[in-house]
C-alpha cells in the first residue's frame, strides 16, 4: 500500500465487470494531486543484478503460485506479459494491459498520500514504484517496490470484475477523505481483499491479494499452515496458520490487524462479483 493506514470503495453505475461509459470516462484522465508523483520508468537504467533479483524473487514464488494462486491470477501473469528473467517494462505491460480493462501501472516516486492513491485508482492508474529491492532485503522490504506491485497487484487488474471493483473502490474512498474513521473502515476492505485477499475454488482456498503472492513467508503461512480449528482446508505444517473466516461485510469493516505481523484472520470470497457487491454495500453505508 502506499498511503498510511487507510482505503476505501467507489460509485457502482455498472454491473461487475462491465466498464460501461460511466465507468470509462475516467480512464487516463488527467491527475492533479497525483501528478506531483509521477515519473518516468528508465527501464535501461536497471542493472544485470537488478534483473538477477527480479528472476530469482518470482523464481522462488512460481512454484507454490501455479498450485495455489487463484486462476484470474495465473492468467493475468500471462495476459499482461509478465516474464520470470526480467523487470518488466511497464510501457509493454500497458500495452497489453490497457486493451482488456483499461488499467494502466503509472509510475510513481513511491509512497503516495491517500488523496493521491485514490485518485489514481478512480482514474485506473495504479501506483506503481520502480525500485527494485537490493539482495539484502529479499524476504521482506517495507517499502513498496515493483516486484510487489507489479508481480503482486497487476496481474489482476486483467480481471474484468476486480479491475471494475478497485476503480469504484478509489472513487469512493476519495469522497471519504474527509472523514478518518469512515477511511479506516474502507481501508479494512482494501486488507482483506487487494491485500491479502483469499478465494474459494474447487474446494481449495486459493491466494489473490497482493500481499500472499509477493511475499512467500505470507503465502506459506496460509497454504502450509497448521490447520486451524474452523479452517479444516489448511494446510499442515508445524506452525498455526491464518482462520480462514467466509467474507462478511460487517465483520471485515470492523477487523482490526497488524501489519507487522502475520495475518491471524483471513477472508474467503467465493467469487470476485463478491468484493464488487461489498464495494457497492460499503458505500452505501458509509459514503
Amino acid at each position: 500500500m502506499k498511503f498510511s493506514n487507510v482505503l476505501p470503495g467507489v460509485v457502482a453505475m455498472n454491473p461487475p465487470g462491465v466498464a460501461g461509459a460511466e465507468a470509462r470516462k475516467h480512464v487516463g484522465e488527467a491527475l492533479t494531486v497525483a501528478q506531483p508523483f509521477l515519473i518516468q520508468q528508465q527501464w535501461d537504467a536497471y542493472t544485470d543484478e537488478q534483473h538477477a533479483v527480479w528472476a530469482e524473487l518470482v523464481r522462488r514464488r512460481m512454484p507454490q503460485l501455479r498450485e495455489h494462486a487463484a486462476e484470474e491470477y495465473l492468467n493475468g501473469f500471462e495476459q499482461i506479459g509478465l516474464r520470470e528473467d526480467t523487470i518488466p517494462n511497464l510501457a509493454d505491460v500497458n500495452r497489453r494491459l490497457g486493451p482488456r480493462t483499461g488499467w494502466n501501472a503509472t509510475p510513481v516516486s513511491g509512497f503516495l498520500p491517500p488523496d493521491a492513491f485514490f485518485e489514481m485508482l478512480g482514474a485506473r492508474q495504479f501506483p506503481t514504484t520502480t525500485y527494485i529491492r537490493s539482495r539484502e532485503a529479499m524476504d521482506y522490504t517495507p517499502e513498496p517496490d515493483i516486484f510487489h506491485d507489479v508481480f503482486g497487484h497487476v496481474p489482476m487488474h486483467a480481471h474484468p470484475v476486480f479491475a471494475d471493483f478497485l476503480q469504484h473502490y478509489g472513487r469512493v474512498c476519495a469522497r471519504l477523505m474527509h472523514d478518518k474513521e469512515k477511511l479506516e473502515k474502507m481501508g479494512r476492505l482494501f486488507w482483506f481483499t487487494v491485500e491479502f485477499g483469499v478465494i474459494r475454488q474447487k474446494g481449495r482456498v486459493k491466494l489473490y491479494g497482493s500481499g500472499l503472492i509477493s511475499s512467500h513467508g505470507e503465502g506459506t503461512h496460509v497454504i502450509e499452515g497448521k490447520p486451524h480449528p474452523t479452517t479444516p482446508t489448511a494446510g499442515a505444517s508445524g506452525t498455526p496458520g491464518p482462520e480462514i473466516r467466509d467474507f462478511n461485510l460487517d465483520q471485515v469493516l470492523e477487523q482490526k490487524f497488524l501489519v507487522s505481523e502475520e495475518q491471524k484472520v483471513l477472508y474467503a470470497v467465493e467469487s470476485f462479483d463478491q468484493i464488487y457487491e461489498a464495494a457497492q454495500e460499503a458505500e452505501k453505508r458509509l459514503g
